[in-house]
């Protein structure tokens, strides 16, 4: 049997998609961005990262209209105007494509490792190439410009330890012990995150139309700002450094380049993506006050994900994925 006769299955649909979706987004995102940067290294990176999402989303539309499936509306560049006015410097829109080719190179995993059907398998494959090649670019030149922002480091002791004591799970009472690398990586990343949705949610609380989504944004950027608090202490306490902030690489420009749907779809999107990123933190913690933390920020994340999607349904803003039939429905219609 042919194998790209196959029927995609439900995950297939639902993976290609939230391709798509998210693919049209970003994109928006990166043609404003190299309308606005004046690196020419810079540039060539956004130019060509343009170039791999429009033809990856070519090719997701393929497989989503040849089975039959509506194509999503997504974004379009009527929700972006690219000629308006700076408002991020050209490092912060480097360290943006950074960070979003991690999500990208995480995406494609899972869709890869979920897929059947072998075109899928290879065009999953071809993502990957080009994610994992847009990340070493983006570190990269970020070295290069020295601004890439590497993880604390310590020196190794001399010989393999075991855990000898349950007193290696304690963190309210008595001496704490030094975190471990594995939960020192965990908190990094989830405070790169964070310092980036706390940034965009600035920017982009500067320029929304609405001023309930104005509000929102608020509300986005201190829940940001109190997980920052959180995992930064934690570093601290260990003498540690922390990752730099980025709010200084945010203009003062009010003029919105980006229609107030895709503000608000972005803004969900980081929110709802840092909720696995946290459970990843909580599952590979072995300190109970770590644990709590974890647990209070996943919570703080699912409230503004809940407000979020109410405000999404509001203005009619939420596309409605593919869903399966209502067998008692179309029973009573008979």
């Amino acid at each position: 049997m042919n194998k790209t006769q196959l029927k995609l299955t439900s995950t297939e649909i639902g993976t290609l998609w939230g391709q798509y979706v998210n693919g049209t987004m970003v994109n928006c995102v990166n043609k404003y961005m190299l309308s606005i940067v004046e690196d020419t290294y810079i540039r060539e990176v956004f130019d060509d990262a343009i170039k791999i999402t429009e033809n990856q989303m070519k090719q997701v539309s393929t497989f989503i209209l040849n089975d039959g499936f509506p194509l999503p509306i997504g974004f379009t560049d009527s929700d972006i105007n690219p000629n308006i006015k700076r408002l991020f410097s050209d490092i912060f829109c480097l360290d943006y494509l950074y960070l979003m080719a991690i999500h990208g190179l995480n995406g494609h995993v899972i869709s890869l490792t979920t897929s059947v059907r072998k075109d899928l398998r290879d065009f999953f494959d071809t993502c990957l190439t080009d994610g994992k090649n847009m990340y070493h670019r983006t570190v990269d030149l970020l070295l290069e410009k020295g601004n890439f922002q590497r993880d604390p480091y310590f020196f190794p002791r001399a010989n393999p330890e075991f855990i000898d004591s349950k007193k290696f799970l304690d963190g309210y009472w008595g001496d704490k012990r030094p975190l471990s690398a594995i939960e020192i990586g965990n908190i990094s990343l989830n405070l790169k995150k964070s310092i980036m949705a706390k940034t965009l949610g600035i920017a982009f609380s500067q320029i929304a139309g609405s001023k309930e989504i104005r509000e929102f944004l608020t509300d986005a950027v201190e829940t940001s700002n109190d997980h920052i608090q959180i995992l930064s202490k934690k570093l601290k306490d260990d003498n540690l450094p922390v990752p730099m902030s980025w709010e200084t690489e945010i203009t003062e420009s009010t003029d919105s380049p980006f229609s107030d749907k895709l503000i608000m779809y972005h803004t969900g999107f980081l929110f709802l993506t840092s909720q696995s990123y946290h459970g990843l933190g909580l599952a590979g913690s072995m300190r109970y006050d770590l644990i709590v933390d974890y647990e209070k920020i996943i919570l703080k994340d699912l409230t503004i994900s809940k407000n979020w999607f109410d405000l999404m349904i509001k203005n009619k803003w939420l596309e409605q994925p593919p869903i399966a039939p209502n067998r008692k429905e179309i029973a009573k219609d008979q």
